[in-house]
């Protein structure tokens, strides 16, 4: 997965109910990525293409008098991406905390043995 795609992923699931469908036009999802990326409409097509494709949501392009819209509404994976990113950090920093813990206590006991062995 792309960050575009974890970006616009993100912006999808803070502002889709579950089980509920959102009409959100592409122009708000370039907006709210401009921050980080230039987006066209064209590229956002592609990425919800392929958010739809992973099974993350599920959307019709629904046509009016203002340009198009997507009607979109989440999956059980869109719905659960917020505390799977979360879980993912959270495991990593762990994995650092306790590599950093296992490097100290195996200095430690490096220290310790040398003091006892020099005698």
């Amino acid at each position: 997965m792309t960050n575009k795609e974890k970006l616009t992923l993100k912006f999808l699931c803070l502002h889709c109910q579950k089980k509920k469908a959102y009409l959100i036009s592409p122009h708000e999802i370039c907006f709210a990525l401009s921050k980080k990326y230039v987006l066209s409409t064209s590229e956002i097509d592609d990425i919800m293409v392929s958010l739809s494709r992973q099974n993350f949501i599920d959307f019709v392009v629904s046509d009016s008098k203002n340009g198009y819209f997507y009607c979109v509404n989440l999956k059980l994976a869109g719905q659960n991406f917020l505390f799977n990113e979360k879980q993912k950090k959270r495991n990593f920093a762990l994995l650092v905390l306790r590599s950093c813990f296992l490097a100290t206590v195996s200095f430690l006991f490096g220290v310790l043995l040398k003091t006892i062995f020099k005698e």
